[in-house]
């Protein structure tokens, strides 16, 4: 496996980068609701767990721990992907190949290790990228093999909810849920899953929700992470505004 090597300076400069403009090129908006942070459980290593829907999901979460907090976190990727992208491992990403069992486990060890050294970690348990409304929501047991060997660990759940909705870029909202604080060390391999997965997917149906009877409008629990730019149908409404001036 691939581990992390993170670069201070070279991830200041690439928190410029994607806050700047790769976030802005590519959406209209990115807001989250919720505690990144929870004040209840601030002395316990967090373990992240996210719907993986989208190549920009780490950069998404990134841009989140970035601009609201100021603890290092580290990311679970696919190693093929960070083969790919190797400078990701100067901002905290690491590999997990799930085409070896070997591999697997080192990976689930080492997320371990970084827990029990009180980091923040990301994974994403579908184990793949999987469409926005792909269902059933299943996810893969690791998040319980780590919870398992770091029972100490907070799970905090987060999904993302993007899309083009009324306007030509999309837009992209976080929703942290509520931390999850159990004896994880009590409960079999199979029953974690289970909870995880629960969890993930009432959550993901609920900020769904939240979405569609707030008609596509971005609901006011979200706070912006980003200077909000025009989408290109904003900029035709100005200029015909002008235009019949």
């Amino acid at each position: 496996m691939l581990e992390a090597n993170i670069n201070q300076s070279f991830d200041k400069l690439f928190y410029l980068y994607n806050s700047l403009y790769l976030i802005r090129k590519h959406f209209r908006y990115v807001g989250i609701s919720g505690e990144l942070l929870p004040q209840s459980v601030q002395n316990r290593p967090h373990l992240y767990l996210m719907n993986h829907s989208s190549w920009w999901d780490g950069l998404l979460a990134y841009h989140a721990v970035r601009s609201l907090t100021g603890n290092r976190h580290y990311f679970m990727m696919d190693e093929e992907q960070l083969k790919k992208y190797m400078f990701f491992r100067k901002l905290g990403a690491f590999s997990i190949n799930r085409h070896s069992a070997g591999d697997i486990g080192a990976s689930l060890r080492y997320t371990a290790g970084l827990l029990r050294n009180n980091q923040s970690v990301w994974m994403y348990p579908e184990g793949e990228i999987q469409p926005l409304e792909h269902r059933p929501l299943v996810i893969k047991p690791g998040a319980a093999v780590v919870l398992r060997l770091c029972p100490e660990a907070v799970v905090i759940p987060v999904t993302l909810y993007h899309g083009l909705f009324r306007h030509s870029k999309p837009e992209a909202t976080l929703l942290v849920g509520e931390p999850l604080v159990h004896t994880w060390k009590e409960i079999d391999r199979g029953t974690i899953t289970n909870k995880l997965q629960d969890t993930l997917v009432e959550q993901l149906e609920a900020h769904r929700n939240m979405m569609i009877h707030n008609g596509g409008k971005i609901p006011e629990s979200f706070q912006p992470l980003m200077k909000q730019g025009k989408s290109t149908n904003e900029w035709f409404d100005a200029f015909r505004g002008r235009a019949r001036q």
